[in-house]
């Protein structure tokens, strides 16, 4: 098995390339471990000519340029075979280019997966071990208050209450314009707890949740109080039920972890004297002063994307770190009281020597404690602020946010070109560990996008007030379109290496554009019928074939506007285009979707997993 599989051709030679584990050729998936013995193979035509096979390495780390050999192993009727045996005795992420000699000069191999002249190798830790219970099963993402209604919490005295669930949210003029974030549809953990049957009929095993701490906005990004559960979503009564019956049902509880910045209206900065305590704008005496970035106190500090309500937090300050991963901070203190794991927001201005040891305090309370961060790029070379974040090298997090896949899916479905949703794959599965692959929380959307099912309308919102996007729908013909799109996305999804992640009402056929239009409250007992059984009958499939837990990915076929691809055995295959694909099998198959024999072709706007 070969991650390098596609023929390159250059120079006129016929050149493949595999990386394998010793001499029985079974190849991993993606990075490697510290240490392991990895080998690459070249192959290519004996009468090509081609000699002098070298690899130039980079160790990103350190600068250290190394420059090795290939070893001919032999020529017969099926090539020349070259051999390498690859640098993993540390830990480090590595570039490197393969050159040759011929007649005509010197040449680089190609990339067969983005057809660059550069490679990467990732090596994490060898003691690494990333938690194995999320991997196979279905996330939820939950923005509560717009979830369910459960426990008749009494409002906050500011507080403005929805009086019709079906109400808009509360939204500016112009997209940007400052928002008050008023507005509440009295959503709460009770409710959440009353819906855990409704989400395990959906496959649910993990519950990713919007903050919960107290805080004086809707969103609840501006946390008020770490350690305490906002009043409005139940108070920490309410979070104690929830893991109670979540428990029941095997179903874990993930928290959004907000720790680069708080709320000015917080016990830490206390802006507007709500809390008892000496807040950080009110005094430089405050035991939070040092906690924040004044430039002068106290009107001129640091804040998040220069918002003032969200002042930035001093992640090398000894008292902040302490309340946040210290031996009773916020970290272990949850996950004592039996949250499964962090997803941490901004994960990328969160620098190395604050989250390493957040993320360590985490295994120390709990072994199997999951790592989510919240990043948007190739997560194995990101780049942020200037310096090379390590995140898969073993000691921080164990998956991200799949936001590259998310828009190669879409720009497939909208657009076509199912090689360059093939690239995007592998190129991520190539540069990641296979255990974060397998945990990788794959989204179609979030609180910070708009709707996938607005998405995939394709109806767009540039130029339209507030009021407009408010109101705007997708026409019927364009709702249909896109459904059936939805349907194509989430098989993509739910079947690629990692963990699809429903944001809470896509099931349901919620339309909206961005923030705040994505985050109306939940249609319950106005679902689409047929999109809901849909989602079910997905979260079936999961469950009963472990293959999209751990099993190896391989791409069978790719056209404009089809791909199709295997997993253990398990055949996918997604037509976004309108005219029908051929399937060419070795045997009969089963739509596992439909429980019928597999047609010899797929429909337009389609998609089967068979076996």
């Amino acid at each position: 098995m070969r991650i390098f599989s596609l023929p390159e051709y250059q120079a006129g030679h016929s050149i493949s390339l595999s990386k394998q584990y010793n001499e029985q050729d079974v190849t991993p998936f993606g990075a490697f471990r510290e240490g392991d013995p990895v080998l690459l193979t070249v192959t290519l035509d004996a009468r090509a000519g081609a000699y002098d096979f070298m690899a130039e390495f980079v160790c990103d780390d350190d600068g250290q340029h190394l420059c090795l050999p290939f070893t001919r192993l032999h020529t017969d009727k099926e090539g020349e075979c070259y051999r390498l045996a690859l640098p993993t005795e540390r830990e480090g992420l590595y570039f490197y280019q393969i050159r040759y000699r011929d007649g005509d000069g010197v040449h680089y191999v190609k990339n067969p997966i983005d057809s660059t002249e550069q490679f990467q190798l990732t090596v994490y830790d060898r003691d690494y071990r990333a938690p194995t219970w999320f991997a196979g099963g279905i996330m939820y993402h939950i923005f509560v208050d717009r979830f369910a209604r459960g426990g008749n919490c009494p409002p906050k005295p500011y507080a403005k209450i929805a009086s019709d669930p079906h109400d808009v949210p509360q939204y500016a003029a112009h997209p940007g314009d400052p928002l008050a974030n008023d507005l509440f549809f009295g959503g709460d953990l009770y409710g959440v707890a009353r819906k855990l049957d409704y989400l395990k009929k959906l496959g649910v095993s993990c519950i990713y949740l919007s903050p919960i701490f107290d805080a004086r906005s809707n969103h609840k990004y501006d946390t008020g109080n770490y350690f305490s559960v906002d009043s409005m979503f139940g108070g920490n009564e309410a979070l104690d039920e929830l893991l109670a019956c979540a428990k029941e049902r095997r179903i874990a509880i993930i928290l959004d972890g907000v720790f680069n910045h708080t709320g000015d209206d917080s016990l830490y900065f206390n802006k507007y004297g709500t809390y008892p305590s000496l807040g950080a704008y009110q005094s430089t005496d405050s035991p939070y002063y040092n906690w924040y970035k004044f430039a002068h106190h106290p009107d001129r500090y640091a804040a998040w994307w220069g918002i003032p309500i969200l002042p930035e937090t001093n992640k090398d300050d000894p008292s902040f770190r302490d309340h946040i991963f210290g031996p009773d901070g916020v970290v272990p203190h949850y996950l004592r009281k039996g949250i499964a794991g962090w997803r941490l927001d901004v994960a990328d201005e969160l620098p190395e020597k604050f989250l390493t040891p957040l993320c360590r305090r985490a295994k120390q309370e709990k072994a199997d404690a999951l790592i989510i961060g919240e990043v948007w790029e190739d997560s194995s070379n990101k780049i942020a602020y200037s310096r090379r974040r390590k995140y898969f090298r073993g000691h921080q997090l164990d998956s991200v946010m799949n936001y590259p896949v998310r828009e190669a899916v879409i720009s497939f479905l909208l657009h076509g070109d199912g090689a360059a949703l093939r690239r995007t794959v592998l190129t991520l599965y190539d540069h990641y560990p296979k255990c974060v692959s397998d945990n990788l929380m794959n989204i179609l959307g979030t609180h910070d996008t708009a709707r996938i099912l607005t998405v995939l309308g394709a109806e767009p919102a540039e130029g339209l007030t507030g009021e407009q996007l408010a109101h705007k729908k997708l026409s019927p013909a364009g709702r249909e379109r896109a459904m059936q799109a939805l349907r194509c996305a989430y098989v993509l999804i739910a079947t690629l290496p990692g963990v699809p992640c429903i944001y809470y009402g896509d099931e349901a056929g919620l339309e909206g554009y961005g923030d705040p239009f994505n985050r109306r409250f939940y249609p319950w007992g106005e679902q689409d019928p047929h999109l809901l059984a849909f989602y079910r009958k997905i979260g079936h499939v999961r469950r009963t074939h472990r293959a999209f837990a751990h099993g190896l990915l391989r791409f069978v076929e790719v056209g404009s506007d089809h791909v199709v691809y295997t997993r253990d055995g398990i055949l996918i295959a997604v037509n976004r285009g309108n005219k029908p694909v051929s399937i060419h099998l070795d045997k009969p198959m089963i739509d596992l979707i439909t429980d019928t024999p597999l047609p010899a072709t797929l429909a337009p706007m389609s998609a089967v997993i068979c076996k």
